[in-house]
């Protein structure tokens, strides 16, 4: 009898959409690679979800984005249930989702990150709490979720009451002036490097997942040592976090420093997504990729 596989998607985050596209593009390539696949549009209801979750799957392949389904949530469901599942466990998602937290981390390691401040919106809204140009962003989103570029000239406040649902607290962190690079990094092994361009001038949510939205050149056509520190540092984060299976690391290049924005646990799965077009690259199908993902599931014991 063929392998049961549970794919999760959908939720109820911001990134609820994007997450629905990634689950049907993994469900269709295990259908393809013969497995039994039961896809769930995971709901804010926990008895439903483990009603969906019986009879039991061999593992779950979790395509959830944003809160909730990459911050440990649904990971110490799966851990309570002893279901093996894709992707990083608890601890490691908690933190990479934590983007104060994770930068600690990163730092105490020796990555570069930008330097940031916490403020609360109070005073975000009474003024810059930071010199321009710099970025405002919430503490626990993904996908560039609530992002913002504050630039010198600039008249708008950089939030309002009403359009900034993601809490209290908000991390301001300086811009980094440069390009975008991003890298896979699949049990322990960076995959390639990618720069993205977007014509909108930052890679936002509409340029990551809209059709067109941005280029991606992979391999960067960046200078060789660049390129070597980039997949080093990739690694690096994901081992300091305890990541497992596959992540994604963001960087800025300013020329000189790489900056390592933050790790994605939970890398999008689209057709337009980075991790599929890097495995790509290294020979890997997608099929291949989420049969590997599968068959690598584990729950923190």
């Amino acid at each position: 009898m063929s392998r049961h596989v549970a794919v999760l998607m959908g939720g109820w985050s911001s990134e609820r959409e994007v997450s629905l596209v990634s689950g049907a593009a993994v469900a269709n390539a295990l259908r393809d690679a013969g497995y039994r696949v039961t896809a769930i549009d995971v709901q804010r209801d926990v008895g439903r979800l483990l009603t969906r979750l019986y009879p039991r799957p061999d593992a779950v392949f979790n395509a959830l984005h944003g809160r909730y389904g990459e911050d440990g949530c649904i990971q110490g469901v799966l851990n309570i249930l002893e279901l093996p599942y894709t992707h990083s466990g608890m601890l490691a998602s908690a933190l990479a989702m934590n983007k104060p937290m994770a930068k600690r981390l990163f730092d105490a390691v020796g990555i570069p990150v930008a330097e940031h401040v916490i403020a609360d919106r109070e005073q975000v809204l009474a003024g810059d709490v930071m010199a321009r140009p710099y970025v405002v962003k919430p503490l626990n989103e993904g996908s560039s979720v609530g992002v913002r570029i504050v630039r010198n000239g600039d008249n708008e406040r950089p939030l309002s009451d009403r359009d900034w649902p993601y809490g209290r607290q908000v991390m301001v962190e300086r811009f980094i002036d440069g390009r975008e690079l991003t890298v896979a990094v699949m049990d322990d092994r960076a995959l390639a490097v990618t720069e993205v361009t977007s014509h909108r001038g930052f890679y936002d949510y509409d340029a990551k997942y809209a059709e067109g939205g941005s280029v991606h050149v992979v391999p960067a056509e960046v200078q060789p040592e660049v390129y070597d520190d980039a997949m080093t540092l990739a690694v690096l984060a994901h081992q300091t976090l305890g990541c497992r299976g596959v992540s994604r690391a963001d960087f800025r290049y300013d020329g000189n420093t790489l900056y390592l924005l933050e790790i994605n646990t939970q890398p999008g799965m689209t057709p337009t997504s980075l991790v599929p077009e890097q495995a790509a690259h290294a020979g890997i199908s997608f099929r291949d990729l989420v049969v590997w993902m599968v068959e690598n599931a584990e729950y923190d014991a």
